[in-house]
């Protein structure tokens, strides 16, 4: 457990990220970004029946993995209000981006993520930590299944084959939560789920005979829950966790418990602007595009501060996260070797 530092104050920074006009909507650069986000659909999609019933489709799938996974961010901002701040539009634009185009809960998604926002890496909090089947801390390899304890011993080299399943874990997640009641327009959701899911097994089997189609949706939907895993595993993971009852500050809560990637305009592109994952844990609303002008504001703020800003590369990020992970399995294995 991490001890949290004296409270720092976030109103000065956020008054200063006001002032520069970060938190205003972007809604050229939205407009643009879904016409774009249509034509990359449009095109998977049409090389899919351009191909036709060729042993070529899984490029086809590659294609529309990756068009999966930027609909998937675009939605994301969606959910956090950076494309619109009306309501109701933003409620469509969810359902239509996730349960229709994706196949997933919309209303389950921001229950979801909304949890995760409030308290990043807690131990009993974050649902971004108690779903996965690796553990992020010994403490979660307690009373485990023989299947999640074998994962956990092999964690690490587990750990990018499993983002393969992302996808599926969504899609349990949605009907799961679904079928509880826990999201708001149930049936709509409902509808539109099935919708996608009947229109999709429709499209892929009257084109492709069965084994060339069950070849496809693997690779479909692998690579796209690799893709969104590969996305979001460098934002937390690796990074200190904690399980106490009392909070820190705000700024502190989301600052030592992010990593940013040091990052290109092509890294913004494939990232979805989470690489500035600790300006858009502090700033949720902020839209997209300014999340960089965001960063030299918040790094001045942290070191005036004496709070710790991390940043590192991509390559970085995801050798954190899996030296973590060997260590995690390390401390699970030395304790089930003492003597009780």
């Amino acid at each position: 457990m991490t001890t949290a530092p004296a409270p720092v104050s976030f109103a000065p920074l956020q008054a200063t990220v006001r002032e520069a006009g970060l938190l205003r909507p972007r809604t050229g650069y939205y407009v643009v970004k879904f016409l774009t986000n249509t034509a990359l659909m449009a095109a998977a999609w049409g090389l899919f029946v351009l191909l036709g019933n060729s042993w070529w489709q899984p490029a086809a799938a590659v294609l529309l993995a990756f068009a999966y996974g930027q609909t998937g961010l675009l939605g994301h901002d969606v959910g956090h209000a950076q494309v619109t701040r009306n309501r109701r539009a933003m409620t469509v634009l969810g359902l239509v981006h996730g349960n229709l185009l994706l196949g997933f809960s919309y209303g389950w998604w921001m229950n979801h993520h909304t949890r995760h926002h409030n308290h990043p890496n807690h131990l009993d909090h974050d649902p971004d930590i108690l779903r996965r089947v690796v553990a992020f801390s010994p403490r979660q390899a307690r009373d485990v299944s023989r299947l999640r304890a074998f994962v956990i011993r092999h964690q690490a080299p587990l750990f990018f084959p499993l983002l393969t399943l992302e996808g599926i874990g969504l899609r349990v997640g949605s009907v799961i939560a679904i079928r509880r009641g826990v999201v708001r327009h149930a049936r709509i959701e409902s509808i539109l789920l099935a919708v996608h899911a009947v229109g999709y097994a429709a499209v892929v089997f009257w084109l492709l005979d069965p084994l060339l189609a069950v070849v496809f949706i693997a690779v479909h939907q692998g690579l796209f829950g690799f893709y969104l895993g590969c996305v979001f595993a460098p934002n937390h993971k690796g990074m200190p966790v904690r399980d106490g009852a009392t909070e820190p500050d705000w700024l502190s809560r989301q600052v030592l418990t992010s990593r940013n990637i040091r990052s290109s305009r092509l890294h913004d592109f494939l990232y979805g602007g989470l690489n500035y994952q600790i300006e858009h844990h502090l700033f949720p609303t902020v839209p997209r595009p300014n999340l960089r002008a965001c960063r030299p504001l918040t790094m001045a703020h942290c070191a005036e501060q004496g709070i710790e800003y991390y940043e590192v590369s991509a390559a970085r990020s995801y050798a954190e996260v899996l030296a973590h992970l060997r260590g995690v399995t390390e401390q699970v294995r030395e304790s089930a070797g003492r003597p009780r």
